[in-house]
This record gives structure tokens, sequence and C-alpha cells, in this order.
């Protein structure tokens, strides 16, 4: 058995099994593994990374090498029961075109990212005066894969405003679930459910 970061954890649990899902952004394949293996699920990937690609394919797992922000334009509607997108959202060029074609190739869409407001990175940039280096976001300004800074409050109304549902949504502090009361301050990352 997979142990899984602890956002995987949420989606692989709340994800039924047998389903159909594609996994984008599915670095080196775990959350998929862990899909095929433990709940039945025809799971498939798009990575950008061809190591990560590699890494999959070495473990069995039906991976493409793409990027999310042109490749998802080429499977049809409604293809997957469940389209994910762990931790990789703001590292898209255009997170909202991204979304759209996420929800528009799944039935229902997991996305998980880091939140940008969490009361660290605050303290951080206040005291500190410089963009912060954390166990959640380890890399430099300079060197950062994270193009797009996304708060929990920030998703919730882009969300709004394009009419997606919520159906599920789970924060997380310390590798563990946390109260929404206070999440775009308290939590360290976010899991979402949406739907049209």
């Amino acid at each position: 058995m997979t142990i899984l970061r602890p956002d995987l954890a949420i989606i692989s649990a709340n994800i039924a099994p047998g389903a159909r899902v594609l996994d984008v952004g599915c670095g080196n394949g775990d959350l998929m593994a862990a899909l095929r293996d433990d709940k039945g699920c025809d799971a498939r990937g798009m990575e950008i990374d061809s190591g990560n690609v590699s890494a999959a394919m070495a473990r069995g797992l039906s991976v493409i090498q793409g990027d999310a922000d042109v490749d998802l334009l080429d499977y049809p509607q409604a293809a997957f029961d469940y389209a994910i997108l762990s931790q990789t959202l703001q590292t898209t060029r255009r997170p909202d075109l991204v979304l759209e074609q996420l929800l528009r190739v799944g039935r229902k869409a997991f996305v998980s990212f880091p939140n940008f407001a969490q009361w660290r990175i605050r303290v951080s940039l206040m005291w500190g005066g410089r963009m912060p280096v954390t166990q959640q976001l380890p890399a430099r300004w300079y060197d950062t894969p994270n193009i797009h800074h996304v708060t929990i409050d920030d998703f919730r109304g882009f969300l709004k405003e394009r009419s997606v549902s919520i159906e599920g949504q789970w924060f997380l502090s310390g590798g563990k679930t946390t109260s929404a009361a206070g999440a775009n301050l308290l939590a360290e990352h976010a899991v979402f459910l949406l739907s049209r």
C-alpha cells in the first residue's frame, strides 16, 4: 500500500471504486497507483516532467507526457468520472482555462493547492520582507514553479464568479485536516471537489 501525501490521501478516500480518473500533473504516479491497486480505478495520467513520466510508467501506469495548459484540449468531454489537479494549479500559465478544461473532461474535479494566505507566509512577508521559503513552499522566489499565488478566499471567489459548485472542501495544516473556520489564515493546503 502506497503512503500518500495528505492532500492525495483525501482525494483517494473520496473517489468511488472503479471510477475512470485522469490525474493531471500526476508526478511519479503515487495517487494513480493507489487508486488502481486499492480501488480498482481506471487511472490515467498526464505529467510534464519526463523523469516522472518514466517513473510512473515503470510502475505499470498509463501516463503520457503533456502540459495541462494545452493538452487537456485533446480529451473528449466527460471522458472521466474525476479529473484531478493536485498541487499543480498554481504552476500553470492560465489556471482559469485549465480549470475550465478540467471540469469539461471530468464529471467532477479535485483541485488541491498551497494556500498563499496562511499565517506563516503572512508573518514572513510582514517581518522579514522577503518571499518565504517554508516546508510547504521550499523554492526561492526566482526558482519556484509557483507562478500564480492563490489563496483559499481567492479560489472560492473564482469559483463563485464562474458558477462552479463546491461538493467538498478540506483544509490541511501540518499534514492534518483542520476546520473550515479561518481556513484562509490557518490552512497550509486546500483540497476542493468541484462540479458544474
